[in-house]
C-alpha cells in the first residue's frame, strides 16, 4: 500500500471519528481515549498517551494511557497518574517546546529521550517513540506520546497523522477552555460572588420569562419583594467591612432556606438589598404570610467578631400588573416602596401605590437638582450668631446652608438634607458648606471686617471618613483661613460608634485649631466614658429643652443636668433656641456660657452679618 494511500485511510479515520455526533456530545475523557484506540490500533502501537505540562514547562502529567493487548487491536484504559520532570529529562523538555514534533526511532540511544532508558523504557520494555505537542490557544500545554514495545522507523503518513491527532486534542482543549470561561461568564453576569445568589441581572431575567409567560396564562399575578437592611453602614463603620459582609452573608443564608409559598426566584440585587419573587400568590394573606417570615428571619440575632447584632429591613411590595407591565417598571416599583418603607422610620413594609410613586418621582427629581446645585456651587450659607453670656458680646456663629431653588425658592436645610443622605451625596455637600464659608472669611479678611469664629456641621459620613481632616486642612490653606477661625459641630448619633476613624479624625480637627461641640446633646446616645475620651470642648443643648423653660420642671432638670455634666468634663454650653427673655434670664442664671437663638438673631446671609453684627478685634482673643 502506498504511502498517500495511507495518508488518506488515516487521515479519513480521524474526519470520520472526529466528525461524529457522539464524539462531539461525549466528555473530554472519552475522547481522548476514543483517540488513543484509534492511534493505537492504526499505527500498531503498544502504547498511546497524553500528558499536561504544567504552567512553568518543568514538568508533565499523564492524563490518560491506552495500552494495547498484544496481538490485538483491543486495550485498557489507565488515567492512573504519572509525573515526569525536567530536572531529569532536560534535553527532551527542551525538544518538546522547540520542535513540531520528536521523532525517536531509537528512543534508548536519541539525545533527546535517552535518559528515559533506565527508569522508563527498561521498565515497560519501550524502543521507539513518538511525540507531538499539544497546544491551549497559543500556550504549549502537553504532548500526545506513540510508544512501540519494538525498533521502528515511522514513516511520514505516520508523523503527519500523530500530528493531526495532537491538532484534534489541542482544538478540544481550545472548545474545553472556551466553555468553561462562557461558565464562568455566565456565573460573573448573573451570581453575585459573595452569597452566591442570582443577582440583579438574574432576577431581571427572570422577570421576563415569567411576565411573558403570564401574558398567556390570563396574567397570574407575580409579587416583587424588595428588601433592604438597615443601618448596614452603621455595623460597617462601627465593626468593619468584614463584619458587614458576614452579617450579609448570614441573612442569605437564611432567606435561601426560608420556605415561602409560591417563592420562585432570591436574589441579592445590591449590597444590602434582596429581591424575592413570588408566583401565583393570589392571596394576600399568603403575601402577609411571606412577610411576616421574611421580618422574622432577619430579626434573629446576627453573632458577628464576638458580638450580636440585631438587625431590621424595609421592605417594599409590588405586583404584576397592576404596579408594573414589564420587568423595570415592577422593579423601579418595588424600589420604590422600599424607600418609602425606610423613610417612614424603617423596620417598615409598603406596598407600592400612585400616591408614593408621585413622592418618588418628585424626590428624584430634587436629589437631581440638589446634586447640580452642588456641582454648580449654587448652595449659600447663613449665619446665626452665638453671645457669650458673661460679656453681652457676640463670639461666635453658626453657618447654616440654604438652597435658593429655581422654582421653589430659599429652602432649608430640612427640606433637602434627607434628600441628600439617601442619595450619598452628604460628604459632597459638607465639603461644599465649609468652602463657602472659607470663601467668605477670605472676603472678610480682605475687606478689613473681622469675623467671629464660625461653628460648622459635620454629618456623620464626614466624620467617619478618614480623610475629612487632610480635606479640612487643604481648604483652610487655599482660602488662608486659620484652623481656629472655625469650629465644628457633631451630632450625638454621630459619636455613638466610637470607631478608630472618629477618634483619628476629630484629634486631627484639633490639632488643626479647630474647636469641637457635641450638638443637640440631650436627644442621642452620649455617655460620660465616650464624651471623656473624645476632644469636645462644647455642649449644644437641643431646643427642644430649651422651649418651655422655666415653666416646664421637667425641662428644667434635664438642662440643669447637663450644665452640672459639661462643668465636669470642663466644658462650655451653648443653648440653641432661645426665643424668649424668660429663656434669656434663666439661662443666665444658670450659669449657661452661651445662648443662640431668634431672640437674638435669625440666620443671616454674609453681608447682613458682618453689617448687622460687627466683630471688635479684642472680641476674638
Amino acid at each position: 500500500m502506498s504511502e498517500n494511500t495511507i495518508f488518506i485511510e488515516f487521515h479519513e479515520a480521524l474526519a470520520k471519528l472526529s466528525h461524529s455526533q457522539d464524539f462531539i456530545n461525549d466528555n473530554r475523557e472519552r475522547k481522548l481515549t476514543l483517540l488513543t484506540e484509534l492511534v493505537s490500533r492504526l499505527l500498531n502501537a503498544g502504547r498511546v498517551s497524553v500528558w499536561q505540562l504544567n504552567t512553568a514547562r518543568n514538568q508533565i502529567t499523564s492524563e490518560i494511557l491506552f495500552v494495547a493487548k498484544p496481538g490485538s487491536t483491543t486495550g485498557t484504559v489507565d488515567t492512573t497518574s504519572s509525573v515526569l520532570n525536567s530536572t531529569d529529562n532536560p534535553a527532551y523538555f527542551e525538544a518538546l517546546t522547540t520542535a513540531r514534533v520528536i521523532d525517536a526511532s531509537s528512543a534508548r540511544s536519541d539525545p533527546r529521550t535517552q535518559a528515559f532508558t533506565k527508569g522508563y523504557f527498561d521498565v515497560l520494555d519501550i524502543h521507539s517513540l513518538l511525540d507531538a505537542p499539544i497546544f491551549d490557544g497559543s500556550r504549549l500545554s502537553g504532548v500526545v506520546c506513540i510508544e512501540s514495545h519494538t525498533l521502528r522507523r515511522w514513516t511520514l503518513p505516520e508523523i503527519s497523522f500523530v500530528i493531526a491527532i495532537a491538532d484534534t486534542i489541542s482544538l478540544i482543549n481550545t472548545h474545553d477552555n472556551w466553555q468553561r470561561s462562557q461558565r464562568q461568564l455566565d456565573y460573573v453576569t448573573h451570581y453575585d460572588s459573595l452569597t452566591g445568589l442570582p443577582n440583579l441581572q438574574s432576577i431581571r431575567e427572570r422577570l421576563t420569562q415569567l411576565i411573558r409567560k403570564s401574558r398567556t396564562d390570563d396574567q397570574r399575578r407575580i409579587t416583587l419583594i424588595w428588601i433592604d437592611l438597615d443601618r448596614l453602614k452603621t455595623v460597617n463603620d462601627g465593626l468593619g467591612a468584614t463584619a458587614g459582609n458576614m452579617i450579609i452573608a448570614e441573612i442569605a443564608n437564611r432567606l435561601r432556606s426560608l420556605y415561602v409559598k409560591g417563592r420562585d426566584k432570591l436574589a441579592r440585587i445590591g449590597g444590602d438589598e434582596f429581591a424575592l419573587l413570588l408566583r401565583n400568590a393570589e392571596s394576600d394573606c399568603t403575601v402577609s404570610d411571606a412577610l411576616q417570615r421574611i421580618q422574622s428571619c432577619i430579626n434573629e440575632p446576627i453573632h458577628v467578631e464576638n458580638r450580636t447584632v440585631s438587625m431590621t429591613a424595609s421592605v417594599g411590595v409590588c405586583h404584576y400588573p397592576v404596579d408594573g407591565q414589564d420587568g423595570e417598571a415592577l422593579l423601579r416599583s418595588g424600589e420604590t416602596a422600599m424607600y418609602h418603607a425606610k423613610s417612614s422610620g424603617r423596620a417598615q413594609i409598603q406596598y407600592f401605590n400612585a400616591d408614593i410613586d408621585t413622592s418618588a418621582r418628585s424626590r428624584f427629581v430634587l436629589e437631581s437638582e440638589l446634586r447640580n446645585a452642588i456641582r454648580e456651587r449654587q448652595l449659600e450659607v447663613y449665619y446665626q450668631p452665638i453671645m457669650d453670656t458673661k460679656t453681652g458680646r457676640f463670639v461666635s456663629n453658626e453657618a447654616l446652608v440654604r438652597w435658593h431653588h429655581p422654582e421653589r425658592g430659599w429652602l432649608s436645610p430640612i427640606e433637602f438634607l434627607d434628600v441628600a443622605r439617601n442619595a450619598g451625596l452628604m460628604l459632597e455637600l459638607g465639603n461644599a458648606v465649609i468652602e463657602r464659608v472659607c470663601e467668605h472669611r477670605r472676603e472678610a479678611a480682605r475687606r478689613k471686617q473681622p469675623m467671629a469664629p464660625t461653628a460648622v456641621n459635620l454629618a456623620s459620613e464626614q466624620v467617619l471618613d478618614d480623610q475629612l481632616a487632610h480635606k479640612i486642612g487643604k481648604t483652610l490653606r487655599q482660602y488662608g483661613v486659620n484652623g481656629n477661625e472655625l469650629h465644628f459641630e457633631v451630632t450625638e448619633d454621630a459619636i455613638k460608634g466610637d470607631s478608630n476613624t472618629l477618634k483619628t479624625s476629630l484629634n486631627a480637627l484639633v490639632a488643626l485649631g479647630c474647636q469641637l461641640s457635641i450638638d443637640d446633646f440631650g436627644t442621642g446616645y452620649s455617655s460620660l466614658s465616650r464624651l471623656k475620651h473624645l476632644p469636645f470642648s462644647k455642649l449644644k443643648i437641643d431646643r427642644s429643652f430649651i422651649q418651655d423653660i422655666p415653666a416646664d420642671k421637667d425641662d428644667c432638670a434635664i438642662t440643669l443636668s447637663i450644665l452640672g455634666l459639661a462643668r465636669g468634663l470642663g466644658m462650655q454650653v451653648v443653648a440653641e433656641g432661645v426665643e424668649t427673655e424668660a429663656h434669656k434670664h434663666w439661662l443666665e442664671a444658670e450659669g449657661c456660657d452661651h445662648l443662640q437663638g431668634y431672640l437674638f438673631s435669625r440666620p443671616l446671609p454674609f453681608e447682613q452679618l458682618l453689617q448687622s453684627f460687627p466683630v471688635a478685634v479684642d472680641a476674638l482673643s
